[in-house]
């Protein structure tokens, strides 16, 4: 058994430098076991297994010896360290942290052996004032027009595209296909800025060089050559303050025919609406819905700012790179992107690094806010009874339309069940949250104003 004697220092970011120191002795004694299993294991011609002589073994291995022997009593020290019962809870490492040796230590039978490792521990969280804030939201309501720009969104994908004469020229709204290329000084194609086929509305801007309002008025199988230059705060930084030529053929013209916004249309968009009326009121009864949802993670969200104020954590660097190496594995999947290349470009793109910042700046705040989260929960004695859990299969066989049982087995069959209770836990304790401090209503805003800002679910 080693002996072991340690010393904590508390750094930075929630780290921790521990410091531990084995007696020569036992250092000298790891050793000699070391040698004496080797003895008798090892075969070295000229000799019979189990009868090499020690001095032989030194001789042959002496540095492979010592370096494996050190490695032991490393391992062996800190396992002893981080099993004593004693061992303040606070200074324990957390699970995706691993111990790393600051400085490789040298063995050296004459002296103890002494040597650092550092690790991330949970943070300390002194949790301040976190009742009777006030923040100020906005007042934002659902309108007729809101109501009417979804409806014609719906009427928009229930429209039928048809070619249009070829003597018709474009007009805002019209789906057109339109093959473009970007021209140097001298007029001719600049190579590789080839595009084919490309379609899009009239009007909606979704295309790289916005030239919407230079094709209107072309007829089809007629090209253009434009002339544009971009300002400043251009939507796309490559083409800000630069002036490009782009020759454009309009290839294929078709028109929308939209359907009437009649009853006959809302039974055709859902066999449970009987008239147009029907389908009004379940778009506005959406829109509330989509409303309440983001007035509560607002309304969370500032408070939690006020609270984070007030209850500094210092977050481990650990979890904010689990955080950001989430986030980047998201992305790959999303883009097709592999994470390898994904991250070569990082390395060479300063807009990547300014990205990665910003990803490391979310994580921080998201970190930081599930700590205080967590600690009002404990504090309050937030739990999930099995009625919640119950109320809550309920709410997802009423969303999904899958039998209540089903739902259940689901949820035992994937050990899932422990996710419902966190996220019962957590909607009781923002409600919590949000009972103990006063909103107060702002200046006012449209629906789609808001509901495009950054949202955070809570």
């Amino acid at each position: 058994m080693v002996t072991v004697s340690k010393e904590i220092n508390q750094l930075e970011h929630s780290a921790v430098k521990l410091t531990l120191t084995v007696p020569k002795d036992d250092v000298h004694s790891e050793y000699n076991k070391l040698i004496t299993d080797y003895s008798k294991n090892i075969q070295i011609p000229g000799f019979r297994k189990g009868k090499v002589p020690r001095e032989v073994l030194e001789r042959k291995f002496g540095d492979a010896l010592k370096s494996e022997a050190l490695s032991h009593i490393i391992e062996h020290a800190i396992t002893t360290v981080f099993e004593d019962e004693e061992f303040p809870k606070e200074n324990r490492p957390l699970p995706y942290s691993t111990p790393q040796v600051e400085e490789a230590p040298v063995l050296n039978f004459d002296s103890d052996l002494v040597f650092s490792v550092i690790y991330d521990v949970l943070p300390k969280v002194i949790l301040g004032n976190w009742k009777g804030i006030s923040v100020e939201i906005p007042d934002v309501s659902i309108s007729d027009d809101d109501v009417n720009r979804e409806l014609t969104a719906i009427q928009e994908r229930n429209a039928v595209v048809i070619d249009k004469d070829d003597s018709a020229v474009a007009v805002k709204n019209d789906v057109v296909t339109v093959d473009y290329s970007e021209l140097g000084d001298d007029g001719n194609i600049i190579a590789g800025t080839e595009r084919k086929d490309f379609v899009f509305t009239l009007g909606s801007g979704y295309n790289l060089f916005k030239f919407d309002d230079d094709i209107v008025g072309m007829k089809k199988d007629q090209t253009k050559d434009i002339e544009k230059t971009y300002p400043e705060n251009f939507e796309y930084s490559d083409l800000a303050e630069k002036t490009k030529k782009i020759r454009v053929t309009l290839t294929a013209l078709k028109e929308k025919q939209l359907p009437d916004l009649d009853d006959e249309f809302a039974q055709d968009v859902g066999e449970e609406y009987k008239s147009l009326a029907d389908l009004k009121n379940a778009i506005k009864k959406r829109l509330e819905k989509n409303l309440e949802e983001k007035l509560r993670s607002t309304k969370v969200n500032a408070i939690m700012e006020k609270i984070m104020e007030n209850t500094p954590v210092d977050v481990p660097e650990s979890l904010i790179d689990i955080q950001i190496d989430a986030r980047l594995r998201m992305f790959s999947r999303q883009e097709g992107v592999p994470m390898e290349t994904l991250m070569a470009m990082m390395k060479d793109s300063e807009t990547d690094n300014i990205y990665i910042q910003r990803l490391r700046k979310e994580a921080i705040e998201m970190i930081h806010t599930r700590f205080i989260v967590e600690t009002i929960m404990r504090n309050e004695n937030i739990s999930a009874s099995d009625e919640e859990i119950e109320e809550m299969f309920k709410e997802i066989s009423e969303e999904t339309g899958e039998p209540l049982e089903e739902i259940k087995a689901h949820y035992e069959k994937d050990n899932s069940k422990s996710h419902l209770e966190d996220a019962i836990k957590d909607r009781k304790t923002f409600d919590l949250i949000l009972a103990e401090n006063k909103i107060v209503k702002g200046e006012k805003k449209s629906y789609l104003e808001f509901i495009e800002t950054k949202r955070i679910d809570v």
